[in-house]
């Protein structure tokens, strides 16, 4: 094998290039226009959200600006017409604050904590629906049952009920939204597995005396991260929607937090139904515009993953 180098490469990162570059999944995401409009979209997300996180005061946003003298409140944005000194961009809401820079944040709080509530219960659904579907039988039973009676109630409706026992909060409603989607992966992951343990290689494993965990880590895993990563890219947009949700109804955000969810129910609150449209339509379009985006990614995802949804496109 050769191992010369070539402007600082090696021949195995030079392989891996290679490889991804003739991967069929990748290829197939690339020459999907909306995938890559979604993943434009989330770049631009996690862009705003992190130079936000890096120049924006939490304190700064949450706090009134009532009795300003440079700014007042209901301001509509300044390329509407004639501005007053400081005008903002997307004008200010009932307390003077910034409605451009509280969505800006609300970007990093949607980021935030969606990825925790994806990261998670992905996590957490993966290791239940691998492990029930190995050992099957009451194991299998056990767990599986626990999901199908979670599953039975709507995911809101779930949530809703999960923070109204622990209380109100960002957190907690992530933690809410964390035991909601849980048995949806593992679900999807048990089905995976089950497939992937119909295989050959697997059981020639197990003759060979690789322990469970060995199995599981090395064999069942890799071959079910398809459906795992399609999943938590559409999941990801669903827990921005459930969090905004939540804080719209009161049970995420409070006390002013630049949460989408809460800045559309105090702008539908004060402003909308009096002409002050833009306290609510702004972070309204962030959400609907980041929803979307993980939406295309998903969907190009999985008609990337799965030849038949390809072949029905053709």
């Amino acid at each position: 094998m050769s191992t010369d180098t070539h402007d600082g490469g090696t021949d195995h990162e030079r392989g891996l290039i290679d490889r991804l570059r003739a991967s069929p999944f990748l290829s197939e995401l690339l020459a999907n226009r909306l995938a890559v409009t979604g993943l434009a979209i989330i770049l631009g997300i996690v862009l705003i959200a992190v130079v936000a996180r890096v120049t924006l005061s939490y304190d700064a946003l949450t706090a009134s600006r009532l009795g300003s003298t440079v700014v007042s409140d209901r301001a509509p944005p300044g390329w509407l017409g004639p501005a007053p000194v400081d005008q903002q961009l997307f004008g200010t809401d009932a307390s003077a604050r910034d409605v451009f820079r509280r969505s800006m944040y609300g970007a990093w709080l949607a980021m935030k904590f969606g990825t925790v509530a994806v990261g998670v219960s992905t996590a957490a659904g993966v290791t239940l629906g691998i492990v029930a579907a190995y050992y099957s039988d009451v194991v299998d039973n056990v767990i599986m049952r626990t999901m199908d009676v979670l599953l039975a109630f709507p995911s809101l409706l779930l949530a809703l009920a999960i923070v109204a026992i622990f209380g109100a909060g960002l957190w907690k409603a992530t933690i809410a939204l964390i035991m909601v989607y849980t048995p949806r992966f593992a679900r999807v992951v048990r089905g995976a597995a089950l497939k992937v343990l119909e295989d050959e290689y697997v059981e020639a494993t197990e003759a060979l005396g690789a322990s469970d965990p060995r199995v599981l880590a090395r064999h069942v895993f890799p071959n079910t991260l398809a459906p795992i990563t399609v999943q938590s890219t559409l999941n990801f947009g669903l827990a921005i929607i459930d969090l905004a949700a939540l804080s719209f109804l009161g049970f995420g955000a409070q006390a002013g937090a630049p949460s989408w969810g809460l800045m559309l129910s105090r702008g539908v609150e004060n402003g909308l139904l009096t002409g002050q449209w833009w306290m609510s339509f702004f972070p309204g379009f962030m959400l609907a515009v980041t929803v979307l985006g993980f939406n295309l990614l998903g969907d190009g995802m999985r008609d990337a993953l799965d030849p038949r949804m390809r072949d029905a496109v053709d």
